[in-house]
């Protein structure tokens, strides 16, 4: 059997809103997720003991059970009875707990390449569900592009892709812990939602700017207070000409798009050399071949 490499793109939210805490302690969600063009690379070798065996090239991340990309290739050896272990090399490009799906997009990129490595010839249905096991996000991960999030986050829907654009990624030099946010998150008459029906209303119309003037995001509330160089970023954003700046998931990377490439790139520069940002990134947004995942 051959090496699989692959890449694990990073996804953005064009609106997240939280709708209720749910009976199980979940939360009920409505997010329109949006993949974008920064990826990791994924690299996986059959060995013939049957360990699990993950190298990353960050030395603080857990190469173990902790790790998502382990969880899946575990699931898969699992699930399917698999005898032949697996090395698993992930390079990390993305932003570590920064609200871009980067550890669930590693384990959906997982369980593809050991479909595809163990021809398992398993439909994208299958992938799905595997895919909730692991977490909230992952099964989006599988899917990719444009669409509806629902439940808590399992219930997908696509939507026709998002009109073409560019987008700046800022990451300050902090971490959000997802299950702070969550637990900080306080939901009541004043809440201001974004309008998802709206924004998905715009995407079908291929409007960009009437998309992007209702963006929005309730975990904002809880991460700007806590962090607010959020703030000053998406400011900044707005400064240099971005359309729209928002922060994605629960943060803390904050997001700008750009109509015009020019513009974007004097954008990336400033942040470049500006305090704000640990980790800066232009990019656009991705739009996957339903038929193939690369």
């Amino acid at each position: 059997m051959d090496t699989v490499r692959l890449k694990a793109y990073a996804k953005i939210n064009l609106g997240l809103d939280v709708i209720r805490k749910r009976e199980d302690g979940y939360h009920e969600v409505r997010m329109i997720m949006q993949t974008i063009g920064l990826y990791d690379k994924i690299s996986i070798n059959p060995t013939n003991n049957p360990s699990i065996k993950v190298k990353t090239n960050l030395h603080y991340l857990p190469t173990d059970k902790n790790n998502l990309v382990y969880k899946a290739a575990a699931l898969m050896k699992e699930t399917y009875q698999i005898k032949d272990g697996v090395y698993i090399h992930l390079e990390k490009r993305i932003p570590v707990a920064a609200g871009m799906a980067g550890g669930s997009t590693d384990a959906a990129t997982t369980l593809y390449g050991m479909n595809r490595l163990f021809h398992l010839k398993l439909s994208n249905e299958e992938l799905l569900k595997l895919a909730v096991q692991i977490g909230a996000d992952v099964p989006y991960c599988v899917m990719r592009g444009t669409a509806l999030s629902e439940g808590i986050g399992e219930i997908l829907t696509p939507l026709p892709p998002f009109p073409s654009c560019h987008v700046l990624i800022v990451k300050p030099n902090i971490n959000v812990s997802t299950k702070f946010v969550y637990e900080n998150l306080h939901l009541d008459s004043s809440t201001n939602h974004p309008d998802i029906d709206g924004i998905m209303k715009h995407i079908k119309e291929q409007d960009l700017y009437g998309a992007s003037k209702l963006f929005g995001n309730v975990l904002e509330t809880v991460t700007e207070k806590e962090y607010p160089i959020i703030n000053d970023i998406k400011t900044r954003m707005l400064e240099n000409g971005a359309i729209v700046s928002l922060m994605s998931g629960s943060g803390p990377t904050v997001f700008g798009l750009f109509d015009d490439i020019k513009t974007a790139e004097k954008a990336f520069y400033d942040f470049k050399v500006s305090p704000l940002g640990k980790q800066v990134y232009l990019t656009n947004l991705f739009q996957p071949d339903a038929n193939k995942f690369v």
